[in-house]
């Protein structure tokens, strides 16, 4: 059973859901957003970063980040991905579910939809679907975002497909125009790439992989917030991603990706995650420390 409040957050107003174990925040004045997610334990400590002065100018008016988890069509462009979303949205609560229903994009022929579902053993299954509303079919992806708490790191795995035969590449990176590969927020390990949010570094980083296993996570101040979803056969944007990092001096985002796919009108894509978060005390971005301290306890802990 979820028990439910109104709060006000850094100047938004959020329906509060508590659930068995976590405690996730959502605006009906703007969205699909969930701009609060915090563990009953820590329950002040939002995991997710809320950056109401970050904005981009579009042929639509200003498009405000707001910060939190949206979800996005892929692959990006202007002014399709910025279509502005602060007009309020229909919030619907039912017994162990959330779906919050966005306003129609005429202009880009989509509803966007996200339902948030309480799972028995703990977590939350976060569904985002696109519905095509066109009179034609259109190709895109779902594209779910997080912007997440300042000076963490994001964690993203790596794993060799096909150690057997070693004459064959088995992984590949997507780098975008503005990544320079010595940055040292960057960290590649093994099976893993570490990607640090810096508050004293502007300039943007930016990196994608075809994740394995099927997971993504954020450490920060002795909490991690994972990602878990199932990787689906099919045509990936981005030159084939599923998991991304994207970082500044104001944010990291962590980002997961359907496959693209080619929608007839009335047709709809769905993309799955599943949300933990745990306080796991102190991480390093370390192959081993993760092993140890987040695949034994978290991510294999069903």
């Amino acid at each position: 059973m979820m028990k439910i409040k109104r709060s006000n957050v850094d100047g938004l107003d959020l329906l509060m859901v508590y659930s068995k174990d976590i405690i996730i925040g959502i605006p009906e004045d703007i969205g699909p957003r969930i701009l609060y997610a915090a563990t009953k334990e820590k329950p002040d400590f939002n995991v997710f970063g809320i950056l109401p002065e970050v904005n981009v100018e579009t042929s639509e008016g200003l498009w405000n980040i707001y910060g939190g988890h949206r979800l996005w069509s892929s692959p990006e462009a202007t002014p399709r991905s910025y279509s502005l979303d602060c007009k309020p949205v229909k919030i619907e609560i039912n017994e162990d579910s959330i779906n919050i229903f966005c306003n129609h994009e005429p202009e880009n022929s989509v509803q966007k939809n996200i339902k948030i579902n309480v799972l028995p053993e703990g977590g939350l299954k976060v569904v985002h679907t696109i519905e095509n509303t066109g009179r034609w079919p259109i190709k895109l992806g779902c594209w779910a975002l997080s912007v997440m708490r300042k000076n963490g790191f994001a964690i993203l795995p790596f794993k060799s497909l096909n150690r057997e035969n070693e004459l064959l590449p088995d992984r590949h990176m997507t780098i975008w125009p503005y990544t320079d590969l010595s940055d040292e927020r960057a960290i590649f390990a093994d099976e893993y790439v570490f990607v640090k949010q810096d508050s004293e570094k502007s300039k943007p980083f930016k990196i994608g992989i075809m994740a394995n296993p099927d997971w993504t996570a954020y450490w920060v101040d002795g909490v991690v917030f994972v990602k878990e979803f199932c990787a689906l056969e099919g045509r990936y944007p981005d030159f084939g991603c599923n998991v991304e990092a994207y970082t500044n001096d104001k944010l990291l985002e962590l980002e997961t990706l359907s496959p693209m796919k080619t929608l007839d009108p009335n047709e709809c894509i769905s993309h799955a995650e599943i949300w933990k978060i745990r306080n796991i005390g102190s991480l390093k971005p370390d192959s081993d420390d993760v092993k140890n301290k987040l695949l034994d306890k978290v991510i294999l802990d069903n």
